[in-house]
C-alpha cells in the first residue's frame, strides 16, 4: 500500500471519519477562522510578529484537547478505535507515520494531533480497566502542560528553583505519611517504579559495600536478594542490570492469596547462606501486580532486623492506600522499611509518569551517586548548593514530575485522595459481590479483595458441563484472550488477562480511575458474557 502524498492528506483529512467518534461539536466551540494551510512552524514564536499566530494555533490545539477530554468521559464513545500495527504503519485515513523532508503546514500538524488521539487508547474512559494507571485528572493535565511550557531540568536550583523546593516539600510529606520522623528521610522522583526499585538495590549495595562505587564488582562477595514469587519483575531485572545476576534473586513462596510467607523467607536466607552467598536485601511488596496482595511487613521487618538486611517495600501500587484512613492499616510496618517505592501515577491518578523512591537514611542518595560534575555542581555558587539535587540521581537530565502531583494535592487535599482510593476499592468490592452472584463466572481467589484487583474466569456455555481437568483447563485457557480480542475490535471496554502459576488465563480487573462507577462494573460483566457466549 502506497503512503498518501502530502496533498492527498490535506485535501482528504476528514474523509472517511466516523463523525460520531470525533469531538467536532466540542472543538467547534471557540474555533478560530485562521487558515493554517499556508502557515508553518517557522511563523510561530519566537518569530518576529508571531504572537497572534501562536495564540490562534494554541487555541486550536486546546480545542482538540478539550474535545478529547470531553469524549473521554462519555460512555457512548469507544475506549479505543483498534487497528493492527501494519495498518497504522502503512497509513490509514490520511494518517501516516512517515516523516517528510520538507516542513508541513500547521493545518496538517493539527490533523496529526487529532489523528494521534483518535487511534490511541482512551485511558481516561470509565471503562478502561486494563492497567494499574488510568484516569484523566484535569488538574494533573494542567500541571503537565505547565511543566512542558517551563521546559526545565531538575538537576540544579538555579534552573529549577520552584520545582526543586516543591519536590523537597512533597517528599517530606510522603515520608511523614509513611511514618518516618522529621530527622530522617530523603528521596527523589524517578522515571517509573522499575527505576525506583533499582535505586533501592543500588543504595542497599552501597550501604553495605561503599567501595563498590570506585572498585567495582570484584570487591564484592556473591550477593543474594529476596523477593516474593509474585513480586514485580523489576527486582530480577535490577539485579541483572547491576551485575549481581538474576539467578541470585531468591523467589520466596507465597500463600494462596499471594502474600510472602515469612517462614519461607527465613528458609531462603538460610539456603543462600549455605550456598556461600551473602544475603543483603529483601523486597516486600505492598500491593502485588496481579492479586493486589500485601506482604506481612512487620514479620518481614523482624527477619530483616535479625539478619541485618536492607528492607525495601515496593508500594508502587499499594502506596496510595496510605492516603485512606479506611485502608492504610494494610501497610502496617512500612515505617520499618529502609526504602519505599511509591507511584502516585497509579492509585492516586497523577498523569504518567510519577514515581518516587523514599530512603530512610538521609544523604545516602548523594553519597552513592554523586560525582560532582564541575560544569553543573559548582561549590562556590551564591545560594545554598545543597538544593542542587542532581547528584542524588544516576541520571543527569531529569524531567519535572513533581508539579502536576503538587497541583493535584492542592486541588484535592489529602482527604480528596483518600476518598478517591476508597471509591476504587468500593468498585472492587462491588465486582467481587457481583461475581459471587453470577453462576457463569468463577473467582480466582475466594476471599474479599485487599486492593482493587479482582481476578476471575468467565465460563462459556460449551465448558459448563465439563468436569475439572486438563481438557477443561486447555479450553478455558483460550477464553480470556479471545474475549479480549473481541473487546478491542469492538472498543467497548478494556480489561487485562494472564495466567499465573498453575492457573490458566483469567481476567484481572483493576480500579484506579475515579470516573469508573458501579454501572461500568455491571457493564463489564454483561459485555464479557455477550462476547463469550458462543465460545
Amino acid at each position: 500500500m502506497d503512503l498518501p502524498q502530502q496533498s492527498d492528506r490535506l485535501i482528504g483529512k476528514t474523509a472517511g471519519r466516523d463523525k460520531e467518534q470525533d469531538s467536532a461539536a466540542v472543538e467547534d466551540k471557540g474555533k478560530t477562522s485562521t487558515d493554517f494551510s499556508r502557515i508553518y512552524s517557522r511563523d510561530l514564536l519566537p518569530a518576529p510578529g508571531g504572537e497572534e499566530i501562536t495564540r490562534e494555533f494554541l487555541k486550536e490545539l486546546v480545542n482538540i484537547l478539550l474535545g478529547y477530554i470531553s469524549k473521554s468521559s462519555q460512555r457512548s464513545s469507544k475506549v479505543l478505535d483498534f487497528h493492527h500495527p501494519h495498518q497504522l504503519k502503512e497509513g490509514l485515513e490520511c494518517f501516516t507515520l512517515d516523516l517528510p523532508d520538507k516542513p508541513e503546514p500547521l493545518e496538517q500538524i493539527l490533523v496529526d494531533c487529532r489523528d494521534t488521539l483518535k487511534y490511541g487508547v482512551c485511558t481516561g474512559h470509565p471503562r478502561f480497566l486494563n492497567q494499574l494507571s488510568s484516569g484523566l485528572d484535569v488538574v494533573g493535565v494542567a500541571g503537565e502542560w505547565l511543566t512542558s511550557a517551563a521546559n526545565t531540568n531538575m538537576f540544579t536550583y538555579e534552573v529549577s528553583p520552584v520545582f526543586v523546593l516543591m519536590e523537597e516539600f512533597l517528599l517530606r510529606k510522603m515520608q511523614s505519611i509513611v511514618g518516618w520522623s522529621d530527622d530522617v528521610g530523603d528521596g527523589i522522583f524517578c522515571p517509573g517504579g522499575t527505576i525506583s526499585n533499582l535505586y533501592s538495590i543500588l543504595l542497599a549495595r552501597y550501604h553495605f559495600y561503599p567501595e563498590v562505587k570506585t572498585m567495582g564488582m570484584q570487591v564484592l562477595p556473591q550477593l543474594a536478594l529476596f523477593t516474593s514469587e509474585q513480586s514485580h519483575y523489576s527486582v530480577k531485572k535490577s539485579a541483572a542490570v547491576l551485575g549481581m545476576g538474576s539467578k541470585n534473586v531468591f523467589m520466596v513462596k507465597c500463600d494462596k492469596s499471594g502474600k510472602m510467607i515469612p517462614s519461607e523467607l527465613e528458609s531462603s536466607i538460610v539456603t543462600a547462606d549455605k550456598k556461600g552467598l551473602v544475603p543483603f536485601y529483601v523486597n516486600a511488596t505492598a500491593g502485588t501486580t496481579v492479586y493486589g496482595a500485601f506482604d506481612p511487613l512487620d514479620a518481614i521487618a523482624d527477619i530483616c532486623q535479625r539478619h541485618t538486611l536492607w528492607m525495601h517495600v515496593d508500594a508502587a501500587w499499594g502506596g496510595g492506600l496510605l492516603m485512606s484512613d479506611r485502608h492504610k492499616m494494610k501497610l502496617r510496618g512500612i515505617e520499618r522499611a529502609w526504602s519505599v517505592t511509591w507511584n502516585p501515577h497509579k492509585m492516586m491518578g497523577v498523569p504518567l509518569q510519577c514515581s518516587v523512591i523514599l530512603v530512610k537514611k538521609r544523604g545516602l542518595l548523594q553519597e552513592c551517586n554523586d560525582f560532582g560534575a564541575e560544569y553543573l555542581f559548582q561549590t562556590d555558587k551564591t545560594y545554598d548548593v545543597s538544593y542542587d539535587t542532581g547528584d542524588k540521581s544516576f541520571q543527569c537530565g531529569r524531567h519535572v514530575d513533581v508539579f502536576k502531583f503538587w497541583l493535584m494535592w492542592k486541588a484535592k487535599g489529602s482527604e480528596g485522595f483518600g476518598s478517591q482510593v476508597n471509591k476504587c476499592l468500593e468498585n472492587a468490592e462491588h465486582l467481587y459481590d457481583q461475581l459471587q452472584k453470577r453462576t457463569h463466572f468463577e473467582l480466582v481467589l475466594k476471599n474479599k479483595p485487599e486492593h482493587s484487583n479482582v481476578c476471575f474466569w468467565y465460563i462459556p456455555p460449551s465448558l459448563r458441563s465439563l468436569p475439572p481437568g486438563p481438557e477443561r483447563d486447555m479450553r478455558l485457557h483460550q477464553v480470556a484472550p479471545r474475549i479480549k480480542g473481541r473487546m478491542m475490535e469492538k472498543g467497548s471496554v478494556m480489561i487485562g488477562y494472564q495466567p499465573l502459576g498453575d492457573k490458566v488465563n483469567f481476567f484481572r480487573c483493576v480500579f484506579s480511575n475515579p470516573a469508573t462507577q458501579q454501572e461500568d462494573v455491571d457493564f463489564l460483566l454483561d459485555e464479557i458474557a455477550r462476547l463469550g457466549n458462543d465460545l
